[in-house]
């Protein structure tokens, strides 16, 4: 590369894990980075995400745990409850080593997010993080972008990283229309804060199966309130997109009989401020790139939450993504097939569904949710803990994480 060569200016779309993780990592190296993100602030809260393996080596890497330390949750283990709030089952930390569904490091995807963008603010470098502004258009050539922003203005870019979650409207504008990448996984997942329930113990992520749905409550940092974790076995409907009073109505409907902490979740679910609802979908692209556009995190390869690998796959593909354009900043197509090729490995991994999908997990009965009760408890048991671990946890701990 010519060393005089001017440093290419890259959009970021999306202010979420993935993109402030590429920003961060390229103003670093040196590189001019814009960010756009629609949403008016940062959005606080949501569920707890866990970094091990490949994203815990990213976070070290990053400098990032100094950060993730100040908001780590306590992370006991996980409790399987019935409908009357009787203990059947439990998974401690220690069982799975720390790699089971609740890992060491666990933190919410807000607090990890603003670890993030203080990190950003810190970096220097030439930055430019637009708040309430999303992409309208592209028009591309072998040099760029030009790319029409939501308030009318046009700018030119070097390359645009689509970030923008698993509706990516860069990937829609760039690849095509998301039905031709998203694969429904046959349910829906809700999140949202609620006070926390009495007798919910702390570090204790407790779960409840009901005919045709998961009752997750997992404390938060702050014991008054946790989160409720919700997955729902159904056919999908389009009509209840971006539809949040029939979002509700489904969940009332579906665990208005369920018992144990239902009620309050119920009650809380009206005036929660970080109330979260979408289906459940994986996204498989046939290529990341597409000319001067790429995608990072859930934009380009979702698993849905059920994998619980979406933070890693947002984590460690904008650390490679980051780290192949600093490489060759003056050949940016390059880097991107590199990046191609590096990361892709890690997300066939990192995609599997554990234990067979939403189908597996929730019976749409009262006895097959008596035996999937009776089947959690056989795989909690000592005699079964390896297995279990073999069948579910370390799927990408052998992945070699390059080296930048």
């Amino acid at each position: 590369m010519n060393s005089s060569a001017p440093s290419p200016h890259i959009l970021v779309s999306g202010g979420g894990i993935a993109g402030n993780a590429v920003a961060l990592q390229l103003l670093r190296s040196g590189i001019r980075v814009t960010v756009v993100e629609r949403a008016a602030a940062p959005r606080p809260g949501g569920q707890a995400v866990d970094l091990r393996g490949p994203s815990r080596e990213v976070a070290e890497r990053m400098g990032l745990m100094p950060g993730i330390r100040k908001y780590q949750l306590e992370e006991l283990g996980i409790s399987y409850i019935d409908s009357r709030g009787r203990n059947y089952a439990n998974m401690t930390m220690e069982d799975f080593d720390g790699q089971g569904p609740v890992a060491e490091i666990e933190i919410t995807r807000g607090d990890l997010n603003q670890v993030l963008l203080d990190e950003v603010a810190a970096a220097g470098g030439e930055l430019d993080y637009r708040y309430g502004e999303w992409i309208e258009a592209l028009a591309q050539d072998a040099d760029g972008v030009d790319v029409t922003f939501s308030t009318g203005r046009t700018e030119r870019f070097d390359l645009v990283v689509g970030a923008d979650g698993v509706h990516s409207a860069t990937r829609r504008l760039a690849f095509g229309p998301e039905e031709q990448f998203s694969t429904y996984l046959g349910g829906y997942a809700s999140f949202f804060t609620i006070p926390t329930p009495p007798g919910v113990k702390p570090g204790w992520f407790a779960m409840q199966l009901v005919p045709s749905a998961a009752v997750g409550i997992r404390p938060d940092h702050d014991p008054s309130t946790s989160k409720a974790i919700l997955t729902l076995l159904a056919e999908p409907d389009p009509a209840l997109r971006r539809d949040t009073a029939a979002q509700q109505r489904l969940i009332h409907g579906m665990l208005g009989d369920a018992g144990w902490h239902s009620p309050a979740i119920l009650a809380a679910m009206a005036t929660t401020p970080d109330f979260y609802f979408d289906e459940l979908a994986r996204i498989d692209m046939p290529s990341l790139a597409a000319g001067r556009v790429t995608l990072a995190g859930d934009a380009g390869y979702c698993g849905s939450p059920m994998t619980g690998m979406g933070t890693a796959m947002a984590i460690v593909g904008a650390y490679i993504l980051a780290g192949e354009i600093a490489a060759t900043p003056g050949d940016l197509p390059a880097a991107l097939r590199r990046y191609e090729d590096r990361v892709t490995p890690f997300l066939d991994k990192a995609k599997e569904l554990p234990g067979g999908g939403i189908k597996m997990m929730l019976s749409p009965t009262n006895f097959g949710t008596a035996l999937r009760r009776t089947a959690n408890r056989a795989m909690m048991s000592r005699l079964m803990r390896p297995v279990t671990k073999k069948i579910f946890f370390g799927k990408t701990d052998s992945y070699e994480l390059p080296t930048y």
